[in-house]
């Protein structure tokens, strides 16, 4: 019996798995629904009346009936997801190992700027939702360390119709060029006090730059004392050097020549090859196979998207890093725009860093050598900017970071200014600064270098330092610095956000470990990841409660479920050095955005649960 027009409309309000629109479904609903939907939805106006004394409850059988189609709901849910359609589908395999689970496995269509890459699972299946591929060519390539494709190495894909590539690998001739940073420490002879000393190596270029070369000590010395002197956001194709005698303090003289000597301990220097086993990491396997990753190419190479931020509208926004634009993609068309900032400080380096909105929705950018910060108003496409005070200046000022987060508590953004560790506040409507100075660790007067100012809800400062493993919180009213030290030693935390619990989540680089600080307990606890030398640059928290980071050495974005302890990481399908990390709460499941800073694309990981 069909449904009456009010019957209809109520059926229509609940959720879409519960509303069977499919045709398949729908074969359900003509199965005693017409009458549950009638005494349900009767029963349903009695209540919103206020006639709840008076409706009578639901027949037994009703009830039954309404358990037993919502089991049968979620079969036929369940049912439809397992056989979604795909536009690609295939098996990974070699004469090796048979069947591979963990396989990358990506396709890019010809003309296009978009790559996208699934997970082979424990039978070595992949599959391409048909969402995600539009008809045409596709090349394909993969990522399983100590293999190359083998073929087929096209894919033609049609409407309508599910394209079928049974990828065959065979052994890498070039194990060494598959080697990511992580892997390049873990096969290095050496104790981890060593190995760390190569942890700020990684900030310009891959660790291979340096294991492939025939650099000595001496040699290893001359290129530090170079080093010195080129902006941090230099990359070899394109260098910008520090004016005057500003200079990147790389410590005192007897570690730079331990540090020379061990890198000459690693390299050519002395033999055609290395002398030590190259060792790889495990791919993939489990919930980590579940996943699909996009990735936007950006319009030149030479651009180092360092922090990548989702706002309200969908909409992908980042800072280049060695260059004077905020740059905008727009995750449906594939469009980068780009918004060149004022200059401020002429003939000094150009490049952002520290991404930020404030409440308003404003973006904020610290500007780095241009020595000051900029909001820019989306509606109106304009930057205002403020420099910092000229008696501050110095050829060594430098904006990283800056919080207006909750700058509508006391209208103050809190502002890095990396030159001498000082601690600066901008009062945006008077243009008025404030500088707090520099802050020491009392219990050795020594000097805290923080690396990330996150504010709390009452835009309170933390200070990550990132000499040491200490967490300093600076009180906005009394000026007052409390020092907190997390329990793993010399862990180096930096960046992080607070959460909706006003809690404190930060990466620990050197204790290869995410942090929490709960300000409740003024304790902190920490959670160390499963992959060796990940070494994490930032944390961010979800809607659910799980902690996300990414890894500047690993290529692998990592999932905690704090609860549990349980992390799931996600390989990608490409070298990329991973800075700022982004959730995007909208979406279900979340959707985790970061940046390439050396890849020139943005990527975009979404986990299938």
């Amino acid at each position: 019996m069909p449904l009456r027009g009010d019957e209809q409309k109520y059926l229509e309000t609940l959720p879409d798995e519960l509303r069977l629109p499919r045709p398949a479904n729908r074969l359900k609903l003509q199965m005693g629904a017409s009458r549950v939907a009638r005494e349900a939805f009767a029963f349903t106006v009695r209540v919103e009346r206020g006639n709840i004394e008076e409706a009578p409850m639901p027949s037994r059988n009703l009830l039954l009936a309404l358990t037993a189609g919502v089991i049968a709901v979620g079969l036929s849910i369940i049912a439809a997801h397992a056989q979604a359609p795909a536009a690609l589908t295939g098996q990974v395999s070699s004469a090796a190992e048979g069947p591979m689970e963990g396989v990358v496995v990506s396709a890019k269509r010809d003309g296009s700027t978009l790559a996208i890459s699934v997970v082979s699972d424990n039978a070595g299946k992949f599959s391409f939702p048909a969402s995600k591929l539009e008809p045409g060519r596709y090349s394909l390539a993969i990522r399983a360390v100590g293999y190359d494709l083998d073929g087929p190495k096209t894919a033609d894909v049609a409407a309508g119709s599910t394209a079928t590539a049974d990828i065959k690998l065979r052994p890498t001739r070039n194990l060494a060029k598959q080697l990511t940073n992580a892997e390049w420490l873990a096969s290095f002879p050496g104790t981890d006090t060593q190995k760390k000393t190569l942890l700020n190596c990684i900030g310009c270029h891959d660790l291979d730059r340096i294991v492939t070369s025939t650099h000595d000590a001496d040699e290893f010395v001359q290129v530090f004392d170079r080093m010195t002197g080129y902006y941090p956001g230099s990359t070899p194709q394109h260098p910008q050097r520090l004016i005057g005698d500003a200079r990147r303090n790389l410590g005192a003289a007897a570690g730079v020549k331990a540090m020379a000597e061990y890198l000459a301990s690693v390299n050519l220097s002395k033999d055609e090859v290395w002398d030590y086993p190259l060792k790889t990491l495990p791919r993939p396997q489990g919930r980590a196979t579940r996943v699909v990753i996009t990735e936007y190419d950006l319009p030149r190479k030479q651009i180092q998207p360092h922090d990548a931020i989702v706002d309200s509208d969908g909409m992908v926004w980042f800072t280049h890093f060695g260059e004077r634009f905020l740059g905008k993609l727009d995750p449906k068309s594939g469009r980068v725009s780009e918004y060149p900032l004022p200059v401020i400080k002429p003939g000094y380096p150009v490049g952002t860093l520290d991404l930020e909105t404030d409440k308003a929705g404003n973006l904020w950018i610290a500007m780095m050598y241009q020595g000051g910060v900029a909001k820019f108003d989306k509606k109106t496409e304009t930057f205002q900017t403020w420099k910092v005070p000229q008696q501050w200046q110095t050829d060594a000022t430098q904006q990283a970071f800056l919080t207006p987060t909750h700058s509508h508590v006391d209208g103050k953004v809190w502002v890095k200014n990396s030159d001498r560790a000082q601690i600066l506040r901008l009062d945006p409507a008077t243009g008025e600064w404030e500088n707090l100075g520099s802050f020491k660790d009392p219990s050795n007067n020594r000097t805290i270098t923080s690396y990330g100012i996150p504010a709390d809800h009452d835009n309170n400062l933390y200070l990550l330092d990132f000499s040491s493993s200490n967490i300093g919180k600076l009180d906005a009213k009394t000026g007052n610095l409390t020092v907190y030290r997390s329990p793993i030693a010399n862990s180096r935390p930096r960046r992080g956000r607070v959460d909706e619990h006003n809690r404190l989540w930060f990466a620990e680089y050197a204790g290869n470990a995410i942090g929490m600080f709960d300000p409740k307990t003024e304790k902190i606890e920490e959670w160390v990841l499963p992959t060796p030398w990940a070494q994490p640059y930032d944390v961010v928290t979800d809607k659910n409660g799980e902690a996300w980071t990414g890894s500047m050495l690993s290529d692998r974005v990592s999932r905690l479920n704090p609860k549990t302890g349980e992390f799931v990481e996600y390989l990608l399908p490409k070298t990329t050095n991973i800075r700022r990390v982004f959730v995007d709460n909208s979406t279900t499941p979340v959707t985790f955005w970061i940046g390439s800073n050396h890849g020139a694309s943005i990527v975009k990981v979404e986990p299938m649960d």
